[in-house]
């Protein structure tokens, strides 16, 4: 009779090219759930370390429908595929951690991939892409105390904030008290603004003039009790001085709209900001883990580069 799958046999999934991690996590979720908890005693480290950056690769699309990269509109629904492209960015030199919703933290989890790394845990997944009630940005993933309970390093929430809806409200007293509760707890609130706005029904655009990105910078970074373990995740946008002017919260800037500009569009973006003031590092993940050239670690090693990390990173992957 075969054995039940243990955490050990589920890290080394991990290094084994012949078997599909998410055939093995599909087992131990069937046969050992409390695997996940045991796997949440993981080996943790500090926030930011000496270069004061972060560099977290963003996982968190699927929960709101969210499938599409660049012309491949199903890319991410292939849960082995999305996971073996997270498998292997995480395990290069330069990066940080990832920021995910449940199902993935804990997938990752069990594989043993998460050892050693900042894990920020995304929270208001409830707005579902597309939908009529995509603006009422419900928290249905992750909770303060699910973060803390599970050693998380913090929680990211999305923020958009549309005149024209009146469920922006509700978005914005639930994030002001996730960002009391994360803060009380001693953990990072991450918050993603956008001025926001429906250009047809059943379609919300996001507004990246210069006025209104600031304005939604200045009215999330008031948010909750504290702002004391508050930090920002922001488009980049031309005028980022002018941004980046109207706060003095850490930020880390976003890997652009997958539908817009291309891998080395995004690059260029990022070399352009990230010696600005306040730009702390990059949370970004549609761009590099479906780069258009398919080559996850070199698009990684790109952003390793430009955070002026080490540069030991494979300059090609593995994949075919």
């Amino acid at each position: 009779m075969p054995s039940e799958p243990s955490m050990q046999d589920a890290c080394a999934v991990g290094h084994a090219v012949t078997e599909r991690r998410a055939d093995r996590v599909r087992e131990l979720r069937l046969r050992a759930p409390e695997a996940i908890a045991e796997a949440a005693t993981r080996t943790r480290r500090p926030l930011v370390q000496g270069d004061g950056k972060l560099f977290l690769l963003a996982a968190d699309h699927p929960a709101r429908g969210a499938l599409a990269v660049g012309d491949r509109p199903m890319a991410m629904a292939d849960r082995d595929d999305l996971l073996d492209r997270l498998c292997e960015a995480l395990a290069l030199p330069g990066v940080d951690g990832v920021l995910a919703t449940p199902d993935i933290v804990e997938d990752l989890l069990l594989l043993g991939a998460l050892d050693g790394k900042v894990v920020v845990g995304s929270m208001n997944r409830g707005g579902l892409r597309g939908s009529v009630f995509e603006l009422d940005d419900r928290f249905t993933a992750f909770d303060p105390a699910a973060i803390a309970r599970m050693g998380l390093d913090g929680g990211k929430m999305l923020c958009r904030i549309a005149p024209d809806d009146p469920a922006t409200v509700r978005t914005l007293e639930a994030c002001g008290r996730a960002v009391t509760e994360l803060a009380a707890l001693g953990l990072m609130a991450m918050i993603e603004p956008f001025w926001a706005t429906h250009d047809r029904p059943g379609h919300v655009r996001n507004e990246y003039a210069t006025e209104l990105v600031v304005r939604s910078v200045t009215v999330t970074s008031a948010l909750g009790a504290t702002s004391a373990y508050t930090w920002l995740k922001l488009p980049i946008i031309a005028e980022m001085e002018r941004v980046l002017a109207a706060t003095t919260l850490p930020v880390v800037v976003l890997g652009g709209d997958a539908g817009g500009e291309g891998s080395h569009e995004a690059m260029a973006s990022f070399e352009r900001v990230l010696s600005l003031p306040g730009v702390r590092g990059v949370a970004a993940g549609r761009r590099l883990l479906y780069p258009d050239d398919d080559d996850v670690a070199g698009a990684v090693h790109q952003v390793v580069r430009l955070l002026g990390r080490a540069d030991e990173v494979p300059a090609s992957s593995s994949r075919s």
